[in-house]
């Protein structure tokens, strides 16, 4: 492409008009006028490029394409509306790279309304922002088309390579209203973050379903394992109703660990306030003990002490304990990692923070868009592993050298 002239502008004499950074990055401002010369200029090198000569020059070689007019298009930028002549050529064969056909929107625009979309604002508050800072007018059609252009992302993203094996995941549901057929539903997205072998923390995928269960905490599983997981070694969950059926089916030697800290809060809500005290210090002894032995001991005693008041909540440790006992075959900094999901607790607070403007998606798609935004942004802070992870590493190749070797 040959070199572009600059534009026909007196720029001293224009800088001295600006008393404001309004006049020269607003509305109609400087910046604006330079940048429209600007594409204008691309435009025209372009066309000359495409037809191998300079403007009103004759081809020796009979060439038959010569240029054929323009056509006027305004294009929204982050400098405000800029009009520009389109050139046209005779065979209709010119395709502009700089102002693609049909766009209207240059990309520095797109990556602002991805940017405010993505922090969890409204179609409606954008529209607002974008027209109070550049002075142009989108409109909520043209910031879901924008947007929209994410999805082939979000697609590559949940459909990528994943590691062959995990040492640690964590998985859960979060529910988000979604209209589908002129009703209100509730949609649970699914969840599942994991530990690599390098210690940091990856979203491995956000699903969309009906409703938790079995069924598709298995299609979960199957996608994972049909994404490259060949194993994971420890799986950390909300006693998530299907999960560890589901889960044990497509990877069989995983150990499975309820959320301890969700066993408490779900036992102490039927404990009457004025025996909360001392049904805790029993309970301490359960979850607190150096050994599963010791912590069965504490279970005995708590079954003694509390079963003719609260029966319910001793059942419900004794049902649930080979997956709430798992922790005490680890040493205690893995117990400290697997003991608790408090890891995807932190971030489903953040997805909410991000999404808690929109009350209701209009579609699943709107919604696996807002989640895919709102998860880079959230994972574009988790640079450094977790804390001692050598030491971590260590321990788990010891005990399953065999599956985290292979």
């Amino acid at each position: 492409m040959r070199e572009l002239n600059i534009p026909d502008i007196d720029l001293k004499k224009e800088l001295n008009k600006c008393d404001s950074m309004e006049d020269l990055v607003g509305k109609n401002g400087l910046m604006q006028r330079l940048f429209g010369n600007i594409i204008q200029q691309f435009l025209e090198a372009e066309m000359e490029e495409h037809l191998g000569r300079d403007k009103y020059e004759r081809s020796e070689n009979g060439g038959k394409n010569y240029r054929n007019g323009y056509s006027s298009k305004n294009i929204k930028t982050s400098f405000g509306e800029v009009p520009v002549d389109i050139p046209r050529d005779r065979n209709s064969e010119f395709n502009p790279r700089i102002v693609r056909k049909y766009e209207t929107v240059c990309n520095e625009l797109d990556k602002k309304v991805i940017g405010l979309y993505a922090r969890g604002m409204s179609v409606d508050d954008i529209k607002s922002e974008i027209d109070e800072l550049y002075g142009v007018d989108i409109s909520p059609s043209m910031i879901s088309k924008i947007t929209d252009k994410v999805m082939e992302t979000a697609i590559a993203w949940q459909n990528r390579s994943l590691d062959p094996v995990y040492p640690i995941v964590y998985m859960d549901a979060l529910y988000f209203k979604v209209r589908e057929e002129h009703k209100i539903v509730n949609k649970a997205a699914y969840v599942c973050m994991a530990l690599d072998m390098k210690g940091h923390k990856d979203i491995l995928g956000l699903w969309i379903g009906e409703q938790e269960g079995a069924k598709f905490w298995l299609s979960v599983c199957n996608d994972l394992k049909n994404r490259g997981v060949k194993d994971i070694i420890i799986a950390c969950m909300d006693g998530l109703k299907g999960l560890p059926d589901a889960i044990k089916v497509v990877f069989p030697d995983v150990n499975i660990q309820n959320c301890i800290v969700h066993q408490i809060r779900n036992s102490l809500k039927y404990v009457a306030s004025k025996d909360s005290k001392s049904f805790i210090k029993d309970l301490k002894e359960v979850y607190q003990a150096s050994t599963e032995q010791l912590a069965l001991d504490g279970l005995n005693k708590l079954e003694s002490n509390w079963a003719d008041k609260y029966s319910i909540v001793i059942q419900s440790w004794r049902n649930n304990w080979e997956n709430l006992s798992t922790y005490f075959d680890f040493p205690p900094e893995i117990r400290r990692i697997i003991y608790t999901t408090n890891a995807l607790e932190g971030f489903n607070r953040q997805l909410r923070k991000f999404t808690k403007i929109r009350t209701t998606f209009p579609t699943d798609d709107s919604l696996r868009k807002a989640l895919f935004l709102a998860t880079e942004q959230i994972m574009k802070k988790w640079t450094s592993p977790s804390p001692n992870w050598a030491g971590t590493l260590a321990q788990l190749t010891i005990m399953f050298e065999d599956r985290i070797e292979s």
